[in-house]
């Protein structure tokens, strides 16, 4: 089980939308609405992704635009798991994040 997995096995998901976007990969009008509400596309950015390495990619050398044509570029990329509603964004499988995803569905 990993990491998203484990962490969309503690809430009640009923009533929300779930996504395998390996198969159905993010879109650039999708991105745009993540990035309105992280204002940073390197929040969105998945530092542990596999591609960085096999694309011998140097992350310190990225910029807002690079992050967002490899977010586009490939699913790994993005951090997971994401939970949008109206007017948050909870990304990542961080502790911080966890936090906050649990107060969020306790509220």
């Amino acid at each position: 089980m990993t990491h998203a997995e484990k962490i969309l096995a503690q809430f009640d998901l009923t009533d929300w939308e779930l996504r395998e976007i390996k198969k159905e990969p993010v879109t650039k009008e999708e991105l745009t609405e993540m990035y309105k509400k992280t204002k940073s596309y390197e929040a969105l950015f998945s530092k542990k992704s596999t591609q960085i390495k096999s694309r011998g990619i140097d992350v310190k050398s990225l910029e807002e635009k690079d992050f967002k044509k490899l977010l586009l570029d490939h699913y790994t990329f993005l951090k997971r798991p994401v939970f949008i509603t109206d007017d948050k964004i909870f990304v990542g499988n961080d502790k911080k994040n966890v936090e906050a995803l649990k107060e969020f569905f306790e509220a």
